[in-house]
């Protein structure tokens, strides 16, 4: 891990004191001072106030010696385009098995949203949720199921349980396709994704239902995401077509016509149909 020289690295880089960035991230100078020296280990929300301090993600402040990136590289990461995207390095993804050593599907309902956005990486959240198998899925890829709140994605229904596989390399992203995001600020989104990272580094997400504006979200800010797979739901979705309920409104008005004739003994050539 490269926590303690990074911070130090790009505190120097930036022409910064302790004081100045212990101030900024309401810490004390002593336990900045330990975590340069490595004396202290920050936790998650630590580690989120550093990740946007430098504009950069967690995985590559603990993950990449930052000290050895050439200076375009160096750049990138400035102009807040993380080099970490690349998938030049694991991104590490806390996850739960069975006896039979294969992974398991963990389940995120709604009222468990709340508690991932700051235990996804904490291997005792995870194993708390529950987890099942769906057999027709691959066991060589990695599944998470979480529940979707809102109309947003209508016509799927809300409350359905959405799977997703989770995505290593992020250049892998597809525009068009559907995937759950999970960001710092919004926590977990359902949305149809538009991939912008070679340009600006950033995400256009969509949703199904127009009333929904899309929006842009950098690519720092982004945590988890997860190609959409399938979704479970108890409701059936309502029809999208309206050729379709016109159809039935004109069979069901022949239906009664037919009946009217019938009733009152009107001969079917005097009346003409619709």
């Amino acid at each position: 891990m490269y926590f303690t020289s990074n911070i130090k690295f790009l505190r120097k880089r930036k022409g910064r004191t302790q004081d100045d960035v212990a101030a900024t991230l309401n810490l004390k100078r002593s336990t900045l001072s330990g975590y340069e020296n490595g004396v202290a280990q920050p936790g998650i929300e630590i580690l989120v106030s550093f990740s946007g301090y430098f504009n950069m993600s967690i995985d590559t402040l603990l993950k990449v010696d930052i000290s050895k990136l050439s200076e375009s590289q160096l750049g990138e990461l400035e102009r807040g385009y993380d080099a970490y995207i690349k998938g030049s390095n694991l991104r590490v993804l806390t996850t739960t098995v069975g006896d039979d050593n294969s992974e398991n599907i963990e389940l995120v309902p709604e009222k468990a949203k709340a508690g991932y956005t700051t235990g996804y990486a904490d291997p005792e959240f995870i194993g708390e949720l529950p987890r099942f198998r769906l057999p027709f899925l691959s066991d060589k890829r990695k599944y998470r199921t979480f529940q979707l709140k809102g109309d947003s994605m209508f016509p799927i229904p809300d409350g359905s349980w959405v799977t997703g596989e989770f995505v290593q390399d992020w250049r892998e992203i597809i525009s068009g396709k559907a995937y759950i995001i999970f960001t710092v600020n919004d926590g977990i989104v359902f949305k149809v994704v538009e991939n912008n990272l070679k340009t600006d580094g950033k995400l256009v997400l969509y949703s199904l239902n127009p009333v929904y504006e899309p929006y842009e979200v950098h690519i720092n800010e982004v945590k988890e995401i997860w190609k959409f797979v399938n979704y479970i739901s108890s409701e059936l979705p309502d029809p999208v077509l309206p050729e379709k309920q016109i159809f039935r409104a004109v069979a069901e008005m022949k239906n009664d016509l037919q009946r009217l004739k019938a009733k009152i003994g009107v001969d079917i050539t005097d009346i003409k149909e619709i």
